[in-house]
């Protein structure tokens, strides 16, 4: 389960600082349920120019606070995050809508389109507010792509009692990196594993955060590798995420430098999983910050060949 705050719960309905304290505490409660549960409540860099009271915005409401709360809400807010929008899934371009308002880089946008990618991803609103119900139904349009609309349901929670009662109905996060490997190999089906693929996590010490981020990279992963239509073309939401995800300098996966290709072309090449004698040099991988683990593949993905995820661990090429 991943969790977003609703910055657009947030829209000039308070008229006074006590009854905004109450509402952002009980936003807090919900945060503090959620990691109760291993689970992050992720927000919005933008979230802090969300106004709270009529002409007050966020940063000027929450430092009319107790000294306590402020460095809280700060912390979380302006430094600490962890802020979705750092990995976010969809868009500019992608028309996001809930009861006719376009919801495009709001986080009821990007949690639609989480779900539509098969990510559990629910929201949670501050109250009172118009947000004040669930689930939050979005569509996807898809007419300029000359494919059909898309729906998502997803949950919004506004209070902690009920968001601690969901949680314990959802599956359970990541508790181990064999849980992470058992998850992977059941659900994507556009991979295949070397068998000895997650051995290098052996000897790292665990850590949810890296273990969400792998599996979030392997679904990045086998989206694409299934984004081909009848002629073996990619399609147009295989292309968006070829251009989003592996294109750029912040882009989540990369092709090794030309430095590092030689300096460890012998690590980076690996036994063929299907085929004695032979090897695959697999340079192209994907970056998990923390811990610098990384996620080596077989590259290109072309229609109707296999792609190979051939390791999981710590950066090979580290120096």
């Amino acid at each position: 389960m991943e969790l977003l705050a609703n910055e657009r719960s947030i829209h000039e309905q308070f008229h006074d600082i006590a009854s905004f304290r109450d509402a952002l505490a009980r936003l807090v409660s919900m945060r503090h349920v959620a990691r109760r549960f291993g689970l992050e409540v992720y927000c919005h860099r933008e979230l802090l120019n969300a106004s709270p009271m009529p002409d007050t915005p966020m940063r000027q409401a929450v430092g009319r606070l107790s000294d306590e709360k402020r460095r809280a809400a700060m912390t979380w807010l302006t430094r600490a995050g962890p802020f979705w929008d750092d990995v976010r899934r969809h868009g500019a371009d992608d028309w996001l809508e809930c009861r006719g308002d376009i919801v495009t880089d709001s986080a009821i946008g990007e949690a639609a389109f989480r779900t539509l990618d098969g990510v559990e991803c629910g929201l949670v609103s501050v109250t009172p507010s118009d947000w004040d119900f669930s689930p939050v139904e979005v569509v996807w349009r898809r007419e300029a792509e000359e494919l059909e609309d898309r729906r998502a349901e997803v949950g919004n929670w506004r209070d902690a009692d009920a968001l601690e009662n969901g949680l314990r109905d959802a599956a359970p996060p990541f508790r181990s990196w064999g849980g992470l490997r058992l998850a992977s190999e059941n659900r994507f089906e556009n991979l295949t594993f070397a068998e000895d693929c997650f051995e290098p996590l052996d000897g790292v010490p665990f850590a949810e955060s890296s273990a969400k981020r792998l599996h979030m990279l392997l679904e990045t992963l086998n989206r694409l590798a299934g984004a081909f239509d009848a002629d073996g073309v990619r399609t147009t939401e295989g292309q968006r995420i070829y251009q989003d995800c592996f294109t750029g300098d912040t882009a989540l996966f990369s092709d090794s430098s030309v430095t590092e290709k030689r300096q460890f072309r012998k690590e980076m090449t690996f036994p063929h999983p299907d085929s004695s004698g032979k090897s695959l040099f697999c340079p192209w991988h994907g970056k998990v910050s923390h811990m610098t683990i990384r996620l080596h593949f077989s590259w290109p993905i072309r229609a109707g060949e296999q792609v190979w995820v051939v390791y999981a661990g710590p950066k090979i090429t580290k120096q």
